[in-house]
């Protein structure tokens, strides 16, 4: 019962507290009862019990990365255990930290590591930072304000690292002299959350303009798949969007429509170009709508963009295709504006911290992005484009096909949403916001990240070189048995050592510090 009843209680906590929609308050307690348990067992089931609580808390992923991404199982198998089994290494690790006395290096090991594997993975893999814990928050806007210093790594800091300090700060039985005890993890936990939700409080209290520009965002759902134009079903769609932005305000400056709306090649592309520009320069408004476009035999996940003022419209390509389900398209690279300050991009392209902090190093203000998501995962991916814009101070339109209309300013705040899946148009207007200063992040990038995986390395090596004699947490099961005598007014410390043929015993330090 002592293993189990912490193991279930943290897999309940990453149950309800990650995933697709998750409770941001839970997901600060989740690691807090499988890291209080570790110094009180074996390391072997500290670790055991960390990968399987981990498991158990993502089982409800099984079904979206097998079933809505149609990722491969193996695929699918490597995202869920190699996690388990990160969480389970810095399990031992934040032990072998606390049992050694050094309970501040312990809780700042979790995090960073926690934090060195995200950004290690958002590099490696094709998904970007698509896999963080930061987005548990998004919702929770003075912990957002972070994302504008530190990138997305920062909030992952925080959350790893507030119960790691407090499960440290707790364990008893911390001895020894010259150790950081528990009251000081807290001191510097205390300390960090308060600099960390100041900033927040203070980055949202900041006056910011309201433009006087609207953006419009359209989706209809049916058809529930790319309309090609070459097809009545695919024209009946346009005339339907024509119409629908026909109705719109004429204070409407900008319009998106979703990703892969319609399918066109180089015979076809007219039937939408023609119609489009003409209502963009006589609404004089910016038109963006998202296409499959084939040229040469190459097909491409494209936006094209209508400006108010006329002319051909410009081309932006997706950069980062979706596996498996994108592999007949051809990858774009490059920026484009389809108005000063205004980028496009599509979906999963915002997955991908380098490429927006890219966009706004370009000058961009806003991002115009026509996307497709899976239903469920509708609210997760427009959070994702929400704290994009957190940390590059950029405003995010993003009109989702199976998801959400989301219109997001530069703090993370929503100013209109929608769901979509409608057979009938789902429509959200929202004024623009003004455009807002850089951000560290924008101007120093992953510089969190790397301080992290820094900090790992300085506890790792420090640890092997720097070994602290005595001061150890007491377990009922550790095989070392700290005793001490006072003889003659002078107190000595003893340890008695468990062995291959009985008992070996020897004398310890004086309580002055002091070889007897």
């Amino acid at each position: 019962m002592t293993v189990l009843v912490p193991t279930f209680v943290s897999s309940v906590l990453l149950l309800f507290g990650t995933g697709l929609h998750p409770l941001p308050w839970l997901t600060w307690l989740a690691p807090l009862p499988v890291l209080r348990l570790a110094p009180r067992v074996g390391a072997r089931v500290a670790c055991c019990a960390a990968g399987l609580a981990w498991l158990l808390g993502q089982s409800r992923m099984w079904p979206y990365f097998l079933g809505a991404l149609e990722m491969p199982l193996p695929a699918a198998v490597a995202v869920i255990l190699g996690q388990a089994l990160v969480f389970a290494v810095l399990t031992c690790a934040y032990r072998r930290l606390l049992v050694n006395g050094r309970p501040l290096a312990a809780a700042a090991a979790v995090p960073a590591g926690w934090v060195a594997l995200e950004y290690v993975v958002s590099l490696a893999l094709p998904h970007g930072a698509w896999l963080s814990l930061a987005y548990t928050q998004a919702d929770v806007l003075p912990v957002l304000q972070t994302a504008s210093l530190t990138g997305p790594w920062g909030i992952t800091f925080l959350v790893m690292g507030l119960p790691a300090a407090l499960a440290a700060a707790t364990t008893p039985q911390v001895q020894g002299r010259g150790r950081i005890g528990g009251g000081r993890v807290l001191v510097v936990a205390a300390v960090v959350m308060a600099l960390s939700l100041g900033y927040g409080t203070w980055r949202l209290s900041q006056p910011h303009p309201v433009a006087t520009a609207r953006v419009a965002l359209l989706d209809t759902d049916r058809p529930d798949d790319t309309a090609d134009l070459a097809t009545t079903a695919g024209r009946r769609l346009l005339d339907r969007y024509v119409r629908r932005i026909r109705a719109l305000p004429r204070s409407t400056s900008t319009v998106v429509l979703p990703e892969k709306t319609f399918a066109a090649d180089e015979r076809t592309l007219p039937v939408l170009t023609g119609p489009l520009r003409r209502l963009a320069v006589e609404h004089r408004q910016d038109i963006v709508v998202g296409l499959v476009l084939d040229r040469a035999g190459t097909s491409s996940n494209a936006a094209l963009g209508f400006r108010a003022q006329g002319g051909e419209p410009v081309l932006y390509l997706k950069h980062h295709l979706i596996p498996g389900a994108e592999e007949e398209l051809r990858p774009g690279g490059g920026l484009t504006f389809v108005s000063p300050g205004h980028g496009l991009i599509i979906c999963k392209d915002l997955d991908f911290p380098a490429l927006v902090r890219d966009y706004r190093g370009h000058g961009a203000a806003v991002l115009l992005a026509p996307a497709w998501d899976f239903t469920e995962d509708g609210r997760l991916h427009s959070r994702m484009a929400v704290a994009r814009g957190v940390e590059n101070g950029l405003a995010v339109a993003r009109t989702a096909r199976a998801g959400r209309l989301t219109v997001s300013d530069p703090y993370g705040r929503v100013l209109a949403e929608q769901v979509t899946g409608h057979d009938d148009f789902t429509t959200v207007t929202a004024a623009l916001p003004a455009p807002a200063g850089a951000t560290v992040y924008d101007r120093f990038g992953d510089w969190f990240a790397w301080l992290c995986m820094l900090l790992l390395a300085a506890v790792t090596l420090g640890r092997r070189r720097f070994p602290r004699a005595g001061g150890q947490v007491a377990r009922n099961d550790d095989p070392r048995i700290s005793q001490a005598v006072v003889t003659g007014g002078t107190r000595y410390s003893f340890s008695a050592c468990r062995g291959g043929g009985g008992r070996r015993w020897a004398s310890g330090m004086r309580a002055g510090g002091q070889n007897p």
